[in-house]
């Protein structure tokens, strides 16, 4: 069996440890105006509590610098004052380097949280999780991370149409140990992307069956839990 995703998506809300109901609740937090780097929706972000030259302290920056960051939770959408139009803008992503009009809201941007740490999360799969059943299998409970987008990286890491993040849960990151952003819990129930075992099509023919499985996360490093500090 082959799956259809054929890109990633970024993390999807998708329930709740425990099973208990998941409201999608997100809170408001702040980007510090002309930080410089693009932040999509669905891609992991944290607080930025550096001190010294770091100049975004206090603010919400992007999760994805590093597999090993903690997190506040996933990015869902932004809110500003237009520079040039002074129009209310709702955007679904934040475009790095955002400088909004200076006299309203402090002249910061509001960035939409989805903060549970119990949250979980649909993402994809970046490569197969194993060549069989069984290989797959012992991945599941180990720790992995998500695509990097560095710091100010020009890499695109999303759509700037949808706003929607491209990043893959990375397999080749899977580790027994504490490290990684994301526990994997389980295969997502979808029929049409639960092959953790197939191998991405070359023929162009069969592109439409060259994607890889969808999986669910949860948060394993989390700054809620007093995993220190990070750099901007």
């Amino acid at each position: 069996m082959a799956n259809r995703n054929t890109a990633g998506f970024g993390l999807i809300a998708a329930g709740t440890l425990g099973a208990t109901p998941s409201t999608g609740g997100q809170n408001k937090y702040k980007i510090n105006s002309g930080y410089n780097t693009s932040i999509y929706l669905g891609q992991p972000v944290q607080y930025d509590t550096g001190g010294g030259a770091n100049s975004d302290a206090g603010y919400i920056i992007t999760g994805q610098k590093a597999i090993t960051n903690p997190t506040i939770g996933v990015f869902n959408g932004a809110f500003y004052t237009d520079a040039n139009t002074l129009k209310p803008t709702f955007a679904s992503f934040y475009p790095g380097g955002t400088v909004p009009a200076a006299n309203v809201n402090g002249g910061d941007i509001d960035a939409f949280v989805i903060d549970n740490p119990f949250q979980q999360y649909n993402v994809q799969l970046d490569n197969r999780l194993g060549a069989n059943a069984a290989a797959a299998q012992i991945l599941f409970g180990q720790t992995l991370g998500l695509t990097v987008r560095a710091a100010g990286t020009t890499l695109v890491s999303g759509s700037t149409i949808s706003g929607q993040s491209n990043a893959q849960l990375t397999v080749a990151t899977a580790a027994t140990g504490i490290q990684n952003q994301w526990r994997l819990l389980r295969v997502a129930e979808d029929p049409e992307n639960e092959d953790l075992t197939t191998v991405v099509q070359t023929n162009p023919a069969l592109a439409a069956f060259s994607g890889l499985a969808t999986v669910v996360v949860v948060a394993n490093r989390s700054q809620w839990f007093g995993t220190g500090s990070v750099s901007a």
